[in-house]
């Protein structure tokens, strides 16, 4: 897909020019990581230097806790990696462009690949709390799109593989050879931030949803509309409204999102060179 030249803004440009200078000149990235809810700790495996999101003019303040916001540049698994340890949500500002400068700032370093990470809800009795899901479609539940306003025919980016199949088989390979259960499914996309109703949870069941969650898709779109291919998994935090007695809330989230992310990491540092 050829870019409009307004893609990639100037201020990113310049960011990406400053986070040269700040270490020192290294060669750019491959890969693009955006890390969810309770799964930061996958930055420290990172043998890079740290820039807060402070430093950045213009980057999110990742204003959900259970988010560190901090880009890490450097070395996972023998592989140049982008890791934006935060994100922002539509919720919190009611802006689903919010993370456009992110990740024009990972493609202006050169970024080709973008893995996404999120913290999500299952609608399946077979993909409980603790599981692991690669994205393989989603539903835009909410309607909203980061690229209204876009004035560029750019904007119309087909989503037909918005979750690249080479990268998913990548994913699968890898979870294959470290013996990871890992499932694969739809994930819908609402706004936040409160959690779903039970007759909105039975809604997208029946529309063919198999999680739920409150981020990645604006970033999925965006993400095509810059030309990087995407790759996304769900770590599954709890059952959605309706499906369990769990009590759902957000310190719920980030005291489950431990349990997925081992696997999630085991299947990323894996499958790293391949997504490469």
């Amino acid at each position: 897909m050829n870019l409009p030249a307004s893609a990639i803004s100037q201020p990113a440009k310049d960011l990406a020019a400053q986070i040269r200078r700040q270490i020192g000149g290294r060669e750019g990235v491959r890969i693009g990581l955006v890390l969810g809810s309770g799964l930061g700790h996958l930055a420290e495996a990172v043998d890079g230097p740290r820039i807060p999101y402070s430093e950045l003019p213009g980057f999110p303040h990742a204003g959900v806790s259970g988010h560190v916001p901090e880009l890490v540049i450097g070395t996972l698994e023998g592989m140049r990696v982008a890791v934006l340890g935060g994100r922002a949500h539509y919720y919190e500002k009611g802006d689903p462009r919010a993370m456009r400068l992110p990740l024009e700032v990972l493609t202006a370093l050169g970024a080709k690949t973008l893995v996404l990470t999120n913290a999500a809800g299952s609608l399946r009795p077979d993909m409980p709390t603790g599981s692991i899901m690669a994205l393989n479609d989603h539903i835009n539940f909410s309607g909203l799109n980061p690229l209204i306003g876009e004035p560029s025919d750019a904007r119309f980016v087909p989503m037909t593989d918005a979750y690249d199949p080479a990268l998913r088989v990548a994913l699968f390979e890898a979870a294959r050879k470290t013996g990871t259960e890992m499932h694969r499914g739809t994930y819908a996309w609402y706004s936040g931030p409160s959690f779903e109703t039970p007759a909105e949870i039975k809604a997208i069941r029946t529309l063919g949803a198999d999680a739920v969650g409150m981020s990645t898709v604006p970033e999925v779109i965006l993400a095509r509309f810059l030309g990087l291919k995407v790759a996304a998994i769900s770590a599954i935090t709890n059952m959605a409204a309706g499906m369990s007695d769990e009590k759902i809330s957000h310190e719920h989230t980030k005291a489950m999102a431990p349990v997925g992310a081992a696997k999630l990491e085991t299947v990323l540092r894996a499958a790293l060179p391949a997504l490469g």
